[in-house]
């Protein structure tokens, strides 16, 4: 099947679920957002959405957007949309999809009813129980998913080589790793950041603990920083973190800019910094990692292995992962040392562009949709 000769009427249908609403503000939303923008002219993607992460705003060619309710419970809300969307996919006209591509192993409960009628892909972006204090009852769902997951899937993908490594010998499954990446044009569509003094710059689109801001203001305070540190994101998902965060930076000159939905946005801020400052505790493969390299902006980042498998040692400057003492003493030798932080951001920059750019990794999701349509 040659997809790219086929015209509008013709395209081949898929539905995404799992992205939760676009325009995308980080995480799998961009993953997938990414994807669909590099492949609506070939496929007509259906998205469904719950109306709390999206306002419906949002325009690509053919590409729809089905907004459902969900509801005001914050805990019942995500479950409820998986349950909606797929019920949805299922009793759709014949013929509507020939395809579905399911984001998250914990959606997986609804795997098998979706494989009634459709050919599967699944993606992985991370295994939620590594991340956050869940109770033993949330991390069993988690694992029962994961399960389901990997073995329901015509194709089960995921975001992270680490990832790819564990869940074929967890489960003896044959298992895709195709990484995220970047679009290299997206360089030239961010204005330039005015009116700022220098700063240090850390983002997450949900700040939680596994992402490490406390580390970063510990290892500051250690070496008592006297600058400005802009921090992104979401600081309401953990309200006792957020407490936490406020206190512990008390004495620094901290601006919290809130979670920043316009990508143009966020990548003028990374622009803009002096050094970007990744120190998660866990990762799949980090989005921001990405996009700020491909604003060549230095970069400290954790050495946990999903950092290690994307960058070296001569493009970012690693310091040992939950090590406060280490984090300072590489955070003393960026600002002493800045043009080796350039010349690593720029080798950052090279490899991005020649190994991760969305043009080149969505083909790959495009043979994968074609071999299962044909098939079905």
């Amino acid at each position: 099947m040659n997809s790219s000769n086929k015209n509008t009427s013709s395209k081949p249908s898929v539905a995404v679920i799992g992205l939760k609403g676009l325009p995308a503000f980080g995480g799998a939303a961009t993953v997938g957002e990414s994807l669909i923008r590099e492949l609506y002219s070939r496929y007509r993607f259906t998205v469904f959405s719950v109306k709390s992460h999206t306002d419906g705003n949002y325009a690509l060619g053919d590409v729809k957007q089905i907004i459902l309710q969900g509801c005001r419970w914050k805990k019942m809300n995500v479950l409820l949309y998986y349950i909606q969307a797929a019920l949805t996919v299922l009793f759709s006209r014949k013929g509507k999809y020939q395809l579905v591509h399911l984001n998250h192993t914990d959606a997986a409960f609804i795997a098998p009813l979706l494989r009634i009628r459709y050919p599967l892909v699944i993606t992985s972006h991370a295994r939620p129980q590594d991340g956050g204090k869940w109770s033993s009852l949330v991390k069993l769902f988690f694992q029962i998913n994961e399960r389901i997951a990997v073995y329901s899937a015509n194709v089960f993908t995921t975001v992270s080589k680490s990832l790819s490594v564990f869940y074929t010998k967890k489960y003896n499954v044959a298992v895709r790793y195709i990484p995220n990446g970047v679009n290299a044009d997206l360089k030239d569509e961010v204005a330039p950041l005015t009116g700022t003094q220098p700063f240090l710059f850390f983002s997450a689109g949900r700040i939680i603990p596994i992402k490490g801001l406390h580390l970063l203001i510990d290892a500051l305070k250690k070496i008592a920083y006297k600058g400005s540190i802009k921090v992104a994101g979401n600081m309401d998902q953990v309200v006792g973190y957020r407490q936490e965060i406020h206190s512990l930076a008390e004495g620094l000159d901290v601006e919290y800019l809130g979670l920043i939905k316009e990508k143009t946005t966020l990548l003028a801020y990374a622009q803009a910094a002096d050094l970007f400052v990744l120190p998660s505790l866990t990762e799949a493969m980090s989005i921001m990692l990405l996009e700020v390299g491909l604003m060549k902006t230095p970069m400290i980042v954790s050495d946990i292995e999903a950092n290690k498998n994307v960058f070296e040692d001569g493009e970012v400057l690693f310091f040992k992962s939950g090590d406060v003492p280490d984090l300072a003493e590489k955070l003393t030798y960026a600002f002493d040392n800045k043009e080796q932080m350039h010349d690593k951001a720029e080798k950052a920059y090279n490899k991005l562009v020649a190994t991760y750019q969305w043009k080149d990794i969505a083909e790959q999701y495009a043979t994968i949709y074609d071999r299962l349509i044909d098939q079905n």
